[in-house]
Order: C-alpha cells, then structure tokens, then sequence
C-alpha cells in the first residue's frame, strides 16, 4: 500500500489504528539568476511568473517525496493533517517545509444506509381522528467517527 495524505485529520473511509509520529520534509530553494532578470521584467508588464510556479511545484512535491519517506520507513499507511509552511532562509533562498502525522489505517466497513420501516416515522401512537401526537423521527445509526485525541 502506498502511503496516502490527507490534510483532514483523518483519512476518509479508514478508521486510525495506531499514530505513529510527525514525519516531515523539506527543501531550500534559491532564484536562478537568468529567471530572476525574467521574472523581473515580466513583473513590470503584468501576469504569471511561470518560473517561480514551476520552481515552487517542484519544491512541493521534494518536500512531500522527502516526508513520505520517513512515513514509510515507520511503517506508516498514511500521512494525516498535512500542512505546508515557507520561510525565508537567506536572500533569493527560501525553505519549504511540509509535515503531517503518521498513521496506521484500517478500511471502514461500508454498509448501505437503509430506510426504517414507515419512512422513518412511528405511527403505531397516532390517533387517527385527532393529530394530536407528534410523529417522531428514527434517527439512523451513528456512523464511527475519529477523535484525534485518542
């Protein structure tokens, strides 16, 4: 199973069996000179500074390469609450750090929601001639839900 991330704090249809640690990667990236004198001139015209976005793409998915190792290596299936953060370490250099916790997953037993009988409503107490109780309303079972306090 590859390693799945989820910036939820949970992952949707698996049930968190085991934290294990906050794993994270990261990349120092500086401005190449000759895009930077581009970058420089497109920005007195206006519009997108595809370099960068390019250079910022690549960032991301180093850091994320990075912490997915350090997941794996704890025998994590997924990586939850995953967050990006930047930071500027030196001029024309900038840090981009990523991190999440990670988890064991075990899948979630889908069963279909069924319908109580009656639509969901109890009418064995209602008097026919008089509306004078109020119908109630089978409210369906409680799916599982994660606390992530434990």
């Amino acid at each position: 199973m590859t390693v799945q991330l989820s910036n939820l704090e949970h992952l949707p249809n698996y049930q968190i069996t085991e934290r294990l640690d906050v794993v994270y990667g990261s990349t120092v990236r500086s401005k190449h000179v000759g895009k930077d004198l581009f970058a420089g001139l497109k920005n007195i015209v206006g519009g997108e500074l595809t370099a960068y976005t390019e250079l910022l793409e690549e960032s991301r998915q180093e850091a994320i390469d990075r912490m997915i190792v350090k997941a794996e290596a704890l025998g994590a299936d997924a990586v939850v609450g995953l967050r990006f953060s930047t930071s500027s370490i030196a001029q024309g250099a900038s840090e981009l750090f990523v991190y999440g916790t990670a988890v064991k997953v075990a899948p979630i037993s889908q069963q279909p929601y069924q319908a109580p009988p009656n639509g969901g409503y109890d009418h064995s107490n209602q008097n026919t001639s008089q509306n004078t109780n109020p119908q109630t309303q089978v409210a369906p079972d409680d799916l599982p839900r994660f606390n992530p306090f434990g």
